[in-house]
């Protein structure tokens, strides 16, 4: 089963453009703790990335690590499709940003180390369905897809495991008081 066709409910975000798709990613990053696994779905070029590297950058350095990269504080986080994986030094846990796309075979993913950063790591997860089985039970699915304006996104969010309780209670509806435009909607 695809991350867009997991069986638990989800809840659906319109987002009418990229801040909000940060404040969403922001949010989550607010609730993410070691061995979360977070898997993100949608077309090549949705804001999986973007996504990402919101949700990076919301995080903490852990006490005494580098700051940041760029001049306003935020670290470069690029798409690791060549090189498959980038870890960041994140506090609440080290962040493993994993994309799947050039991965033909979940066996291939062997020698990436993925079983530690599910055990200890916050592991967000471009292309989780190459995986196949090997995507963890308790995640959070987010997929995202192209919305009726050229800048908007809908997410839409599917809680597994651990995942389902923290989102019951998260008030995500809220996300214009988080950074989004007034305009984004929660659907659930």
């Amino acid at each position: 089963m695809s991350p867009g066709e997991a069986g638990s409910e989800g809840r659906t975000f319109d987002l009418p453009d990229e801040s909000a798709t940060h404040a969403l990613a922001r949010a989550l990053a607010g609730m993410a703790k070691s061995g979360d696994v977070i898997a993100l779905a949608g077309d090549l070029g949705v804001g999986k990335t973007s996504f990402a590297r919101a949700f990076i950058n919301a995080l903490p350095s852990p006490p005494g690590g580098a700051a940041g990269g760029a001049e306003s504080g935020e670290e470069e986080v690029p798409s690791p499709t060549f090189t498959l994986v980038q870890i960041y030094e994140r506090a609440p846990a080290p962040v493993w940003h994993v994309d799947l796309y050039r991965i033909e075979q979940p066996g291939e993913t062997d020698e990436l180390g993925l079983e530690d950063a599910f055990a200890s790591a916050i592991t967000l997860i471009e292309w989780p369905e190459r995986l196949g089985s090997r995507l963890p039970l308790d995640r959070l699915d987010l997929c995202l897809s192209y919305g009726d304006a050229p800048n908007a996104r809908r997410a839409v969010l599917r809680a597994h495991g651990g995942w389902r309780a923290r989102l019951a209670g998260a008030g995500l509806e809220n996300l214009a008081s988080a950074g989004a435009a007034p305009e984004a909607q929660a659907h659930g």
